[in-house]
């Protein structure tokens, strides 16, 4: 074995978290945490994981559920591609493998929203087989011990960063090594404040011997993220709001959603969807939801009506969500405050 590895296994085995509810519970529950763990820290995904499994324990349940029933279990969670992708996945595990998730890279590469580090964290975990992560974390803690200059997202940097991640993977406990590397770096080798004096690799670690631990790994130049804006229409009558599905692709892709208007006036709307003009109407404040690419401002309008005349019928992509129901499905996060917002306000019966 060699000394990166071994310093850093001695040290998984006094400080490591053993403890995580997903460890030791097979290749399965793995999958579920690692798409998780995309871009997601480890305290965010736990509650998220329990309750996701206790209703989805196995491929098979997940494969036949709705779509509606995972993306509403992922709710608040974020990056809802990632759901969607687990959700097919599934479906190809169930309908190609007989249920039983596959062991070879290839297969598991294979399968939606799996790339190479992730495939390989699934399989050095649940079945000890020598494969070499590069997620966050093995990239920071890459990156600093040997000063490899650049942003990782850049592709000769991602393959010299991949280069030290095959040398320094054993070819014995590989599941320790993987969890090791990725605990390392969220809870020692951390973005900011790195506790370096308490970490087992500082003594050749190149970034620490030079006094330049924050200048890596390097940061992808810094962009203005530019503003949109939109309106969402709450539409409302007695305890019900409307609420539309958005499209499988783009942002909150499946979600239910409030209807976004951009080009078509409010009475145009309502005449249009609802068939009757509204009897009030409302300006909330504006509130803005930010991604990881630009930031939105959200313009809320209340629109009430005292009845539903020649409205739409409920449908695949449309309906009137009664507030004392349980959500149809998943809900884009600024839609459930919103709701939340609407459930104690004055327009809502008191119930």
């Amino acid at each position: 074995m060699n000394d990166f590895a071994e310093r850093l296994l001695c040290w998984y085995d006094e400080h490591g978290r053993k403890d995580l509810p997903w460890q030791s519970e097979g290749p399965y529950r793995v999958w579920v945490s690692e798409i998780m763990l995309q871009q997601t820290q480890v305290q965010t995904v736990i509650p998220y994981y329990q309750r996701f499994v206790e209703r989805f324990p196995d491929v098979n349940t997940l494969a036949d559920a709705s779509i509606d029933d995972v993306l509403h279990h992922w709710s608040g969670l974020g990056y809802y591609a990632r759901a969607r992708n687990l959700h097919k996945a599934a479906q190809i595990v169930r309908d190609e493998h007989e249920g039983v998730f596959p062991d070879t890279l290839e297969d598991v590469q294979a399968l939606p929203g799996i790339g190479r580090s992730t495939a390989g964290a699934i399989l050095s975990l649940a079945y000890g087989q020598r494969h070499a992560i590069l997620d966050g974390n093995a990239k920071r803690v890459l990156a600093r011990h040997a000063a490899i200059e650049g942003w990782p997202g850049k592709t000769h940097v991602a393959n010299q960063l991949w280069e030290f991640a095959e040398a320094y993977t054993p070819t014995t406990r590989v599941d320790d090594y993987t969890q090791a590397i990725m605990d390392l770096g969220a809870t020692l080798c951390t973005r900011t404040k790195p506790a370096c004096a308490l970490c087992p690799l500082h003594i050749d670690c190149v970034a620490y011997g030079r006094g330049v631990i924050n200048a890596y790994p390097g940061r992808k130049a810094k962009q203005i993220k530019p503003l949109k804006e939109t309106t969402m229409l709450i539409a409302i009558n007695e305890n019900s709001v409307y609420l539309e599905r958005r499209p499988a692709a783009g942002i909150w892709g499946g979600l239910w959603s409030l209807p976004e208007i951009d080009s078509v006036s409010v009475d145009s709307w309502c005449e249009r969807t609802v068939g009757s003009t509204a009897t009030k109407r409302e300006q909330w404040q504006t509130m803005r939801h930010s991604f990881s690419h630009y930031d939105l401002d959200i313009q809320p309008v209340v629109v009430q009506f005292m009845q539903r005349a020649n409205t739409v019928a409920d449908r695949d992509d449309a309906l009137w969500y009664c507030l004392d129901d349980a959500p149809p499905g998943g809900l884009a996060a600024p839609v459930q405050k919103l709701i939340e917002t609407l459930r104690n306000s004055e327009h809502v019966e008191n119930r």
